[in-house]
């Protein structure tokens, strides 16, 4: 990139995140939720508590037609926010794209649990979709947590730089360094596999039910695009 051809401002290497809203959520989350607790309480290495995550192999597990209705909108959603966030990247004319769900899980939580801080290995993207959750009015009126009751919150990959100091008013934007995200039924949230996240705290009349997955996208030739430099 030749700088002095741009703009006097270049904001280098944001963080792609895409928001998309299943339209068939409130016919088939109510049936997926259902699903999900016959399988909690069947588990039996299920431990006492608030707090319940699935083996990541529900693509083996669960066989109902709303899980595969679930499937391919994520994986649509998966594939429209990999496209946009590559575009002038992928090559011109660069076909047969595989994209792989290397593991889906679900997680049900109540009782002020939480997920803490984490990200995810071996995959380019993960995502979380909201089966289940108190609505929104309800849920914000919760006293102890207020707005941020069951929120995801996501951490700016700059985060860590906060810890060391490397702050002053020239560098305020680093401030910025988190994104709470609402849990909305419906409503899939794509992310790099890299973005730290956290599930917050979460009380509420109604289990906050979340399927997660990790996907990973690969060319039939192989994921190269630049080639290695000789040492």
């Amino acid at each position: 990139m030749n700088l002095a051809s741009q703009t006097p401002l270049q904001r280098l290497w944001p963080v792609p995140m895409g928001v998309h809203r299943f339209a068939r959520a409130a016919e088939v989350n109510p049936i997926l939720a259902r699903v999900f607790n016959v399988m909690r309480v069947t588990d039996p290495a299920a431990q006492a508590g608030a707090f319940y995550a699935s083996a990541d192999d529900l693509l083996k597990r669960v066989d109902v037609p709303e899980f595969s209705e679930l499937l391919q909108f994520i994986a649509a959603s998966l594939q429209a926010t990999a496209q946009q966030a590559n575009i002038g990247v992928w090559p011109e004319g660069r076909h047969g794209l595989q994209l792989e769900l290397t593991g889906v899980w679900f997680q049900i939580q109540n009782g002020a649990s939480f997920h803490d801080v984490h990200t995810h290995g071996n995959c380019s993207w993960s995502g979380v979709y909201y089966v289940q959750v108190d609505p929104p009015e309800q849920r914000i009126a919760q006293t102890q947590f207020g707005p941020l009751n069951g929120a995801t919150r996501f951490y700016s990959p700059l985060f860590p730089l906060l810890g060391g100091a490397h702050m002053d008013m020239g560098n305020a934007w680093l401030q910025n360094a988190t994104l709470d995200v609402a849990p909305n039924e419906g409503e899939l949230i794509v992310f790099p596999a890299f973005l730290p996240h956290k599930a917050m705290p979460y009380v509420g009349e109604r289990d906050r039910i979340v399927v997660s997955f990790n996907a990973q996208i690969h060319a039939p030739s192989g994921d190269q695009l630049y080639r290695y430099a000789g040492t």
